[in-house]
């Protein structure tokens, strides 16, 4: 897992994480992530990219939408992350207590919803 500055772009940020990748099918993302570099890293490695184009592009690139329709389970993560205020704001200054807090919202979640 890598935590970024909150103002880093989202394709600078997969840059970081691309040798860390687990073995995937497909890995889906929203617009940010859509950059030639990064589409050519993930088929180099078989992992077929569910991403939109940017609006500018000036070749749209196909997705399948069906699955990009999954992504919003992603999403649903995201925002229940952000309901504990802690990790809303980050008042932890550190980033090891900031993941800390990350992983214990993560399995008093996973343990309510069962």
């Amino acid at each position: 897992m890598l935590l970024s500055e909150g103002q880093m772009s989202d394709y600078k940020g997969a840059a970081l994480m691309l040798d860390a990748l687990p073995k995937a099918k497909a890995l889906l993302g929203d617009r940010g992530y859509d950059a030639a570099w990064f589409r050519k890293a993930l088929a180099d490695r078989n992992i077929t990219a569910c991403i939109p184009s940017k609006k500018n592009r000036k070749v749209q690139i196909q997705h399948d939408p069906v699955l990009y329709r999954q992504r919003h389970k992603i999403e649903n993560m995201f925002g229940r992350l952000k309901d504990w205020r802690r990790i809303h704001t980050r008042y932890d200054r550190c980033a090891h207590t900031f993941m800390s807090a990350i992983c214990i919202a993560a399995t008093v979640i996973f343990w309510l919803n069962q």
